[in-house]
Order: structure tokens, then C-alpha cells, then sequence
């Protein structure tokens, strides 16, 4: 049996600031919410807009960095695949939840403003820099002007 794909590729803004939290090994883990918003006409023809919630995983040093620069609104380019996992909650009761986890984020607005970087950037423009992390080669590009130094 041929083999399955899994890639998500995701454009949108932060819901929240992220939380690195690390594991009992050392190794970083950071967690952050995202939306996506799509517009479309209705039956009668009236704009409207939909917006779907995502939960963001990012491993490694990339996680240390997405911690450090990123923030609620910023606008971020997510890729990764989906994973579903469950849990038992605090009544013991067992809960489901869908994640991203990424393997590469890619910075694309200014810091606050969530809004697009130079058109001449493309997205992985000057100021990108390979990370090592969780998953195969992730990648960040924090804006010259994020960098604190």
C-alpha cells in the first residue's frame, strides 16, 4: 500500500501569546493558538468571513525562538502535519484534541502589526535562518527590526 500524505500549510495570526514549556530531556516545546480567516459570498451574495482556530506545537530551538519573537496578532507562516491526541481530564474523562505540529514557521509581519513583510521578501526573504529542531530542517525568519541586537 502506497504511503499517505500529511502536510498542512497555514497563513494566519496568533491568538495568544506562546508558552514554551520544556521537557523532563531539555528539550523545548512551544504552544500557541492561530487563526485562519477566509472570505466568501453568501447564497445572496453578502460578504462573509470564517475563521477556524488552530493549535500550533513547535519543537526544539525552533520552539525557543517562536516563544522569544513571536506574540498575539503576529502574522505566521505554519507548516507541519496534523496529529490527533487524546487525554484523560481532570474528571477522567477522555478528550480529544487536533494539533498542528510544525516544522517550520516562517515570520511574516511586523512585530505587532500583523501585517505583511516587503513584497520583495516573498516570505523566506533576507533574515531567514535554519534552526535546529523536531522534524526536518524548520526554519524561522525573524524581521531585522525583531532581532534584539
Amino acid at each position: 500500500m502506497a504511503e499517505g500524505v500529511n502536510r498542512v500549510i497555514l497563513v494566519g495570526n496568533l491568538g495568544k501569546d506562546p508558552e514554551v514549556r520544556f521537557t523532563q530531556g531539555g528539550t523545548a516545546q512551544c504552544k500557541f493558538s492561530m487563526a485562519t480567516t477566509e472570505s466568501y459570498n453568501n447564497n445572496v451574495g453578502e460578504r462573509q468571513e470564517r475563521t477556524e482556530w488552530h493549535n500550533i506545537v513547535v519543537w526544539g530551538k525552533q520552539a525557543e525562538t517562536v516563544g522569544k519573537f513571536l506574540a498575539k496578532g503576529r502574522q505566521v507562516y505554519v507548516e507541519g502535519r496534523i496529529q490527533t491526541r487524546s487525554y484523560d481530564d481532570k474528571e477522567g474523562k477522555k478528550r480529544y484534541i487536533t494539533e498542528i505540529n510544525a516544522n517550520r514557521v516562517i515570520f511574516l509581519g511586523g512585530r505587532g502589526d500583523g501585517g505583511g513583510r516587503d513584497a520583495g521578501h516573498g516570505g523566506q526573504g533576507d533574515g531567514q535562518a535554519p534552526t535546529g529542531g523536531h522534524g526536518s530542517g524548520p526554519d524561522f525568519s525573524p524581521a531585522d527590526d525583531d532581532i534584539p541586537f
